[in-house]
């Protein structure tokens, strides 16, 4: 199933509460639910003014629907080829 990493132009970010993370956590957790098993939220980062999200889904469409349901920005949708890192290094 393919990833995605989801860009969300969301400013302040950076400085929302622990419980402002919480709340949006839940809420898109209850969607994710309704929405059915395709979908899966993997991990989300926060820098300052955006969230940057890794999601696992059959295609673009349905992560698309998701931030309409939760009302969640998703300005970038990119779909991961590939991971690397130190280890890419060693062969």
């Amino acid at each position: 199933m393919p990833k995605y990493i989801i860009e969300r132009e969301i400013p302040g970010a950076g400085n929302l509460t622990p419980e402002d993370l919480q709340n949006i956590s839940q809420s898109s957790l209850a969607i994710l639910k309704d929405m059915g098993p395709e979908i899966q939220w993997v991990e989300s980062f926060v820098t300052a003014d955006k969230i940057y999200c890794v999601y696992i889904s059959p295609s673009e469409k349905e992560i698309l629907e998701h931030a309409q349901k939760g009302g969640f920005p998703a300005n970038s949708i990119s779909e991961i080829k590939t991971v690397i890192g130190p280890v890419t290094a060693e062969g």
